[in-house]
């Protein structure tokens, strides 16, 4: 009699949005997830004990659940949820215009009616300048139930199934109270801190297996070394060699002991981020621990045809293998890529009730045409995106799945079957065959094009080669604390997800928020190190689509002769100056919220101006604030500094780069003034400009000398010194 095994692993996975040097987080998913799929997929389990399977949790995902739950950590959208509709500012109301529809519209939307019409008074498609025009015509009512809404969806049906008063209020549908909303958040916290406990009760019961990923989620083979992309690509034009084996290590290590620590026991198995593997991987794994991992079948069908030994899928695929050397050998399990694919891309387009059908009638094929005694079926895939296109997140589908896997649907006279571990079906059905040429690839077309290759991809690469190689340089210099905080990040940027969107593969709303995420890490590893980033790590690698330069800098229309007081003196003071925006709708500047309300800058003839504008709230975060100014002239580099401590001097100290590399003082200056605003003049002359050159400004946040915030975001607000026929020049019939 055959025994056929079904063994589900479930892939749970967000790359690290957190900042840890400014502790803030600019993305939501995290917390999202945890109230719909993360919480869904454990309640699914919990009716249905007879079924067993695997989870992997990355540790970049476990890390944020702790600082989501502990709150550690800022969340710029559950900032915007928790403020008070009726104290929205005109950018804040223009952020939940923009961001707080980001779900799936026909499955998260549509179904809820205040929410569907919230959309459609917004419409498809608002970016850029017509963002606050739009937000002008949500009236504060409409802002609270857009708040509760973009929260109230993402609870998934394991979530209102524990709590009623969800349920309750999608049913109330429209005009919610703050109280109401304050409820709605006291929930998704309690789920999100519920999360590891509950599926660390799954575990200690022997339902599931919880398993690993390295730490930040990198494509492990290319942080072993960029130039294994050719063995399956050699067409691809590459970046410099990146080769930190030792790296790879690192982040399989930290994540067994990362795992260990939260759930108690230690992981035994290994989804490779995005499947990739290489026989380099192989003997690192026993190393920390690890038994076992599982790939694509892809990979087994290309490993056998490099063998020699010809590929026949249904006598090939369903049973494990061992692969490596002897001694530092591991078991290898191969999914079906047909029906994990189908899980993923197929079935929430029909009914629950045809795709479980589906499944079913494709495991009976299995066990039909299998030749082995002993069948093992792996079913991998990512175990959150999924479920926002299905109606009702999937819930009916796969409880129709999991009621026939559970009630011995499959058996018969000739077959007998059972769901299990990874663990658990390697004990029982140990591997017979051997791989003995692994090949190098992920599960997607069985190479790594979609994170090298690509130019923004390889500049990424070497702009990660070009940060590990200073601080590797560095490192044995630097306290032990701050070494192992520039390496973290270093690790974090190595994560896949940067790269995943980089290039022409793929795209989303957030492409620059992830391209200024990685840089931000890389930029973290010199603050932390105590060295000046490189200006590369300013450059966006992907060119911004949301938000034009126009829109983040303004020019001034008009020659400026303001008081330095401090003070507003009237209207007509700073009229025509120009502005640097300070909060745009995603990127750096959300993190100084708080710190600026507007930057404007202007010019008489002979002097440069600026003046900051603090928030009325921010006296005491300011105490270990400073500002620098970047002044950049054809022959120059400038410095200016001043601290906007309010009790601190009303001087700035300004500074010039010599050939050498150091800096020179030209010396302080009291032409400043900090009292409500602060006001400061730069004479021209003192940075040796004549009408007509060009200077490029940029302003930079620093609190407790680490930089939180720049000024404009991508590049230096460049402009001509003016000249005496600047205002003519500016007027148009």
């Amino acid at each position: 009699m055959k025994t056929a095994r079904i063994c589900f692993l479930w892939h749970m996975h967000q790359p690290y949005y957190t900042d840890p040097v400014a502790g803030s987080a600019s993305l939501p998913w995290v917390r999202l997830h945890a109230t719909k799929a993360y919480y869904d997929m454990a309640y699914g389990l919990e009716k249905f004990p007879a079924i067993k399977a695997t989870f992997n949790f990355t540790p970049s995902l476990l890390r944020q659940l702790q600082e989501v739950g502990s709150g550690t950590v800022r969340d710029l959208f559950l900032e915007h949820a928790q403020r008070p509709a009726a104290d929205l500012r005109p950018e804040e109301k223009a952020f939940l215009v923009r961001h707080f529809f980001s779900a799936n519209w026909a499955t998260m939307v549509r179904p809820y009616p205040r929410y569907h019409e919230l959309l459609v008074k917004r419409g498809a498609g608002v970016y850029g300048r017509d963002l606050e025009r739009v937000a002008r015509q949500f009236s504060t009512q409409d802002l609270l139930d857009l708040q509760m809404w973009h929260n109230l969806a993402w609870f998934g049906y394991g979530t209102v199934s524990r709590y009623p008063r969800l349920a309750a209020l999608r049913a109330k549908n429209r005009g919610f109270t703050e109280e109401e909303k304050q409820d709605v958040l006291a929930l998704q916290l309690a789920t999100v801190q519920d999360i590891v406990p509950l599926y660390r009760r799954l575990m200690e019961r022997e339902q599931i297996e919880l398993t690993t990923t390295p730490f930040f989620h990198p494509i492990l083979p290319l942080v072993i070394d960029t130039d294994f992309t050719r063995r399956a690509r050699p067409d691809l034009p590459l970046p410099s060699r990146f080769h930190a084996p030792e790296d790879a290590e690192t982040q399989l290590q930290r994540a067994v002991e990362f795992h260990t620590t939260t759930f108690g026991r230690a992981p035994v198995g290994l989804w490779p981020s995005e499947g990739s593997v290489c026989p380099e991987l192989i003997p690192m794994l026993p190393k920390v621990g690890l038994r076992w991992l599982a790939t694509d079948e892809g990979i087994l069908a290309r490993s056998l045809e490099a063998a020699k030994q010809p590929w026949q899928r249904h006598r090939d695929l369903y049973q494990p293998y061992r692969v490596g050397s002897e001694g530092q050998d591991v078991s290898m399990l191969f999914r079906d890529r047909e029906i994990s694919d189908a899980f993923g891309f197929v079935y929430h387009k029909t009914t629950p009730e045809m795709a479980a059908e589906d499944v079913l009638r494709r495991l009976r094929k299995i066990f039909y045409d299998t030749p082995q005694e002993q069948v093992t079926i792996a079913i991998v895939l990512d175990g959150e995106n999924p479920w926002e296109h299905y109606h009702e997140g999937g819930e009916q589908f796969l409880s129709l799945l999991y009621k026939a896997c559970s009630t011995g649907a499959f058996d018969n006279d000739t077959v007998r079957t059972t769901t299990a571990t990874i663990s658990e079906a390697l004990e029982a059905a140990p591997a017979t065959r051997r791989v003995s040429h692994l090949h190098s690839g992920s599960w997607i077309n069985q190479d790594y094009k979609i994170w090298i290759g690509h130019q923004e991809d390889n500049r990424g690469w070497d702009l990660v080669s070009h940060t590990r190689s200073r601080l590797a340089e560095i490192s044995a210099t630097l306290p032990s604390d701050r070494a192992q905080a520039a390496w973290d990040e270093l690790y974090a940027a190595e994560g896949s997800d940067w790269f995943w969107w980089y290039g022409d593969d793929f795209d989303t709303d957030y492409k620059e928020e992830f391209d200024r995420l990685f840089r931000t890490h890389l930029r973290n590893v010199w603050m932390i190190a105590g060295l000046t980033p490189p200006d590369l790590l300013n450059q966006p690698i992907c060119s911004p689509r949301g938000l034009l330069e126009e829109d983040l800098v303004t020019a001034p229309l008009a020659l400026l002769n303001p008081s330095i007081d401090g003070l507003v003196t009237d209207f007509f003071e700073w009229r025509g100056a120009g502005r640097i925006k300070t909060q745009p709708p995603l990127g750096a500047m959300w993190k100084a919220e708080g710190v600026l309300t507007d930057i404007q800058f202007g010019w008489s003839l002979d002097q440069l101006y600026l003046r900051l504008d603090p928030y009325e709230q921010s006296q005491m975060r300011r105490t270990g604030l400073t500002v620098e100014l970047e002044l950049q002239t054809p022959e120059q580099l400038y410095h200016l500094s001043f601290s906007l401590a309010p009790s601190g001097p009303d001087q700035f100290l300004l500074s010039r780069k010599l050939a050498s590399g150091s800096w020179q003082e030209i010396g302080p200056y009291q032409s400043i003034c900090h009292r409500n605003i602060v006001e400061l003049a730069v004479p021209f002359k003192d940075l040796q400009l004549t009408p007509g050159q060009e200077l490029r400004m940029t302003i930079l946040m620093l609190e407790h000398r680490l930089e939180i915030a720049r000024y404009p975001h991508h590049k230096p607000a460049t402009f001509l010194v003016p000249g005496a026929e600047f205002e003519a020049n500016l007027w148009r019939v």
